[in-house]
């Protein structure tokens, strides 16, 4: 006990631990480096093509949302808006004809959105009926991939 007192004045009364220092090896390090860049390597290209197929997701859901918003508008209106009223007529009440008589006082969707390429949503519509789609990544009608037109009937 004696010998443990002296131990503690000598070293300024801290405790003296007689564990060895704790730490990471060169080599244990270089591991785990290598099992994060085998990681990285298989999940980092499941990635890649991601923010294209996220915009082809949200260019669906905004079309959908437009279209359900279209048979609200025709179930008040009886005919959905002209090709010359375009989508504008879910904002705010469209001139024309067909004149809508049970507009609400509240727009059918409060903004229009481009899609996420930046171009706006096509709409055709016949008064029964209507087109609505997006051209895609290339902006122009046709494509494949991720530049295809995303169709309201393909959703």
């Amino acid at each position: 006990m004696n010998t443990e007192v002296q131990a503690r004045a000598r070293s300024g009364n801290r405790a003296i631990s007689r564990r060895p220092a704790m730490g990471f090896t060169l080599i244990e390090i270089l591991v785990v480096v290598v099992i994060i860049g085998i990681l990285a390597a298989l999940v980092v290209p499941n990635f890649i093509g991601r923010p294209d197929q996220a915009k082809v997701t949200a260019a669906r859901a905004d079309i959908n949302a437009l279209s359900n918003a279209l048979d609200m508008y025709r179930l008040d209106n009886h005919s959905y808006p002209s090709t010359d009223q375009g989508l504008e007529a879910l904002v705010q009440k469209p001139s024309g004809f067909p004149e809508p008589k049970n507009y609400p006082p509240e727009p059918y969707v409060k903004k229009l959105n481009t899609d996420p390429w930046g171009s706006s949503y096509v709409y055709l519509s016949s008064g029964t009926s209507f087109e609505l789609y997006s051209l895609g990544a290339d902006g122009q009608e046709g494509g494949e991939g991720v530049a295809a037109d995303i169709r309201y009937q393909d959703i």
